[in-house]
């Protein structure tokens, strides 16, 4: 789980993502609402870690902190996985 979150945050910051999109306006012009694709949204809701349940966001959230405090002993080494 701890590698899960560096992998989700190298997502969010170095992949564009280049969204299909229609803009639905008020008789003003004024946007309203977007519509995208079903697949699209399906990838932003991933990447953006909005699909995870309450335990993974816990746990993403407990990795952010271990690694802000920098405790090793909460990360396993890569030849152990």
């Amino acid at each position: 789980m701890r590698r899960l979150s560096e992998l989700r945050e190298h997502v969010r910051f170095t992949r564009m993502i280049a969204i299909q999109k229609k803009i639905v306006v008020d008789e003003r012009g004024k946007p309203q609402e977007v519509i995208i694709p079903w697949g699209q949204f399906c990838e932003l809701c991933e990447a953006l870690g909005l699909d995870l349940d309450k335990q993974a966001q816990a746990d993403l959230r407990a990795t952010r902190r271990d690694w802000s405090r920098r405790n090793t002993a909460a990360f396993k080494p890569l030849s152990a996985l």
